[in-house]
């Protein structure tokens, strides 16, 4: 049994795990499949993922990234949270994919493809954060 104050000094660790190598490369590959649901371009998605277009066309041709380093591991993260978000919010899959190109009064109209080609991270934190408010997700 515990004593009182081994509870009271005890703190809980929220911190997250980081996203491992190989974790990434399964993110990495949910994510191209992505991009095709929403009809992204091969431009779009190297800016989507901070990345030259060359060196996209390399990870597309063997299906996995080189080493990705935490803002890569959070783009990755935040798109797939933007897609998980959308399959909660749409039935439809199809709705879901099609809402990325849609314009969007919160975006103050533009799509929130729109927002997140501006190419920062915060840009994908803005539509995921949107979409969790969305759907009641905290």
């Amino acid at each position: 049994m515990l004593a009182l104050t081994e509870i009271v000094t005890r703190h809980p660790d929220y911190s997250a795990e980081p996203i491992t190598d190989q974790e990434a490369e399964a993110a990495f590959r949910a994510v191209l499949n992505l991009f095709q649901r929403w009809n992204v371009t091969d431009e779009q998605a190297a800016v989507l993922l901070d990345v030259p277009p060359r060196t996209l066309a390399r990870w597309k041709a063997t299906r996995a990234p080189g080493r990705l380093g935490r803002d890569g591991k959070a783009r990755l993260s935040n798109l797939l949270g933007i897609h998980k978000a959308l399959r909660v919010v749409f039935r439809e899959p199809q709705r879901g994919y099609g809402w990325v190109k849609t314009t969007n009064q919160a975006f103050g109209g533009r799509s929130a493809l729109d927002v997140m080609l501006g190419g920062e991270l915060t840009d994908l934190m803005r539509v995921r954060r949107y979409l969790d408010a969305e759907r009641g997700g905290w």
